[in-house]
């Protein structure tokens, strides 16, 4: 070719896209969608990844100890912002590593993406090393799935999970990525085109439907505004905050929902469910107008479902049409974002009471007296040892609300959704509907790269700490300064608890030699100091603020403390499982009366 004919370099470039690797490709495409934090370990199908991160800053990458934490850090991480979080993992073990996260996330609509490195196309159906069929495994517990097996396809499959895991109700979405897919190159063009037949999340109710809800709230006598997580993960709570004072009506938080609503707000009657408080729970029994506002009407909440509330209307709130009716037939569903709705039935409710509320003074009446009676409360442990409700308490009164306090499952986790004040959405984390032991301290660990200028807590159990507290190498490591409380009761303790009031004390392998009396195995201050943490001791009650206020002074390394409480203290209330909240429990052989017609 002469050189007259033929144009620069830079010009004939100029406005053709770049040619990248397909790792190249899942990078830039994190980078355009605002990931600057992200979970994982690396393995041989996703090593083409690993080579270009190390080539890059705008993206963080923690190394983590098991995909499993990597699940949970990025749950946690997205759970304690709002954004969605991020983990990696490698074909087969290391996909599968993942699935406990992923089915965990789906539970409690946590917008999740994972993306997995898979074996060669090629070698796709032959049981080839390290082969899983993840897409197939994890379809039951993802909102959609990906298997990508060109470069080409990377930008809008990645971009594509993006969407699908934090629009509408948000939940885990995977990316499986062929190894040759990752090493072959294509031009990256963006944006890229997002095509999703069928998934057309609804955000905007139905008038008719918003008038009919606001019409029964203004004729009911005794209305609960029953909230759920929807609300946290909607942003939805200085709307319900709102709608709360301007229909007098008493609120009930679940699990999920701890510090949507303020506890120390007048209206808030506490949680409702298996554990809730006894106003909250029979509020709903006695109730004749639930507004259930982003909850599913689970049965940790209603008790036998077919004796719960049973003289109440149902307005449901949901972004998922699939909740509504599910379990409780609605009287007025609503399918739509609960903040827009909440903003629309104010607006609707005022125009139809012109302003003034209905007058709820007796259903307080009735309220207020249940408060009086069943205070919140616990009994000091006859065995002379500490009482995990006040540890916990304390925990709670010397950090504050501006916390971040992340749970286990067991006993700890109901204390602590019982016994901390929760004055904001986004301080409470825990594994509401999979109930997953392990998902503390990972989950606190990815809260703290989210939220680093607040304190999180990751209060545990000393059953759940042992399943996941690897990852304390992973804090220690990466200057992540979480704090933990190990309520150590030496025991699975939600499990010994059931056995105990079920089973006639028939205390069946749940004994684990970790607290008081014990051989101690393992030394749980001898392993915070093994993974470089600071590890404390707590057995007597005036050893409890010291250690407390220790750990807050703590910040250039991971804190545990090993709380050795008594084996005997159990979660009170309590309804027991497939009865009537009516039935609940206020202590042991301690029902209260409660109003029936």
């Amino acid at each position: 070719m002469s050189t007259e004919t033929s144009m620069p370099a830079s010009a004939a470039s100029a406005d053709a896209p770049e040619i990248l690797t397909g790792s190249g490709a899942i990078l830039r495409t994190l980078e355009k969608l605002g990931v600057t934090d992200i979970f994982g370990i690396p393995g041989g199908s996703i090593i083409p990844f690993y080579d270009e991160l190390m080539q890059q800053s705008a993206i963080r990458h923690i190394l983590v100890r098991h995909e499993q934490g990597a699940g949970h850090a990025a749950e946690g991480y997205a759970a304690a912002s709002g954004r969605v979080g991020v983990a990696i993992a490698t074909s087969g073990p290391g996909a599968t590593n993942l699935v406990t996260a992923i089915a965990d996330a789906y539970m409690d609509s946590v917008p999740l993406l994972a993306i997995t490195g898979q074996v060669f196309s090629t070698l796709m159906g032959t049981d080839a090393f390290q082969e899983a069929d993840i897409v197939g495994i994890t379809m039951p517990i993802t909102k959609h799935s990906f298997l990508v097996k060109t470069p080409e396809e990377i930008p809008a499959a990645i971009a594509s999970a993006y969407h699908i895991a934090s629009t509408g109700r948000p939940g885990p979405v995977l990316v499986d990525i062929t190894k040759d897919a990752q090493q072959n190159t294509a031009p990256f063009l963006w944006p890229p085109k997002i095509d999703l037949p069928g998934y057309r999340p609804v955000t905007k109710a139905h008038g008719k439907q918003i008038q009919a809800a606001a019409q029964l709230l203004a004729e009911s006598k005794r209305p609960v505004l029953y909230v759920g997580g929807g609300v946290i993960r909607a942003g939805a709570s200085a709307e319900l905050a709102k709608f709360a004072a301007d229909t007098g009506a008493p609120v009930v938080t679940t699990l999920m929902a701890r510090g949507a609503f303020p506890d120390s707000d007048p209206q808030h009657l506490g949680m409702p469910g298996m554990h809730g408080t006894v106003p909250a729970a029979l509020a709903l029994q006695e109730s004749d107008l639930i507004v259930a506002l982003g909850a599913r009407f689970d049965d940790r909440v209603t008790g036998k479902a077919s004796q719960f509330a049973p003289n109440a209307k149902v307005v449901h709130v949901d972004i998922d049409p699939a909740e509504i009716s599910k379990i409780r037939l609605a009287d007025v569903p609503i399918v739509g974002d609960v903040r827009e709705v909440l903003i629309d039935l104010d607006d609707v409710f005022a125009a139809v009471t012109g302003g003034a509320a209905p007058d709820l003074s007796d259903w307080w009446k009735r309220l207020n007296g249940l408060r009086a009676e069943f205070p919140l409360g616990f009994t000091e442990p006859s065995d002379g040892l500490l009482a995990p409700q006040q540890i916990i308490q304390r925990i709670g009164e010397l950090t504050g609300p501006g916390a971040v306090y992340v749970a286990g499952v067991g006993q700890h986790q109901m204390w602590a959704a019982q016994f901390i004040d929760y004055e904001r959405p986004n301080a409470w984390l825990n594994s509401g509907g999979a109930g997953t032991m392990g998902y503390s301290i990972p989950a606190a660990m990815g809260a703290k790269v989210a939220q680093p200028d607040r304190i999180v807590w990751s209060i545990d159990g000393d059953g759940c700490f042992q399943m996941t507290n690897q990852e304390l190498a992973t804090c220690t490591i990466n200057d992540i300064p979480i704090k933990v409380a190990i309520i150590n009761n030496s025991s699975l303790g939600m499990v010994k608890q059931w056995q105990t009031l079920f089973y006639d004390g028939r205390h069946s392998h749940t004994e684990l030699h970790t607290g008081h009396g014990s051989q101690r195995v393992p030394d749980f201050v001898k392993l915070a100091e093994a993974y470089g943490a600071l590890g404390i001791r707590v057995t007597k009650p005036e050893e409890i603020d010291p250690a407390i206020e220790l750990a807050l002074m703590t910040n250039d390394r991971p804190v545990v403390i090993d709380f050795v409480v008594s084996a005997d203290a159990m979660v009170w209330p309590m309804v027991p499982q497939g009865v009537s909240n009516s039935y609940i429990q206020y202590a042991k052989d301690h029902s209260p009366a409660w109003s029936e017609e």
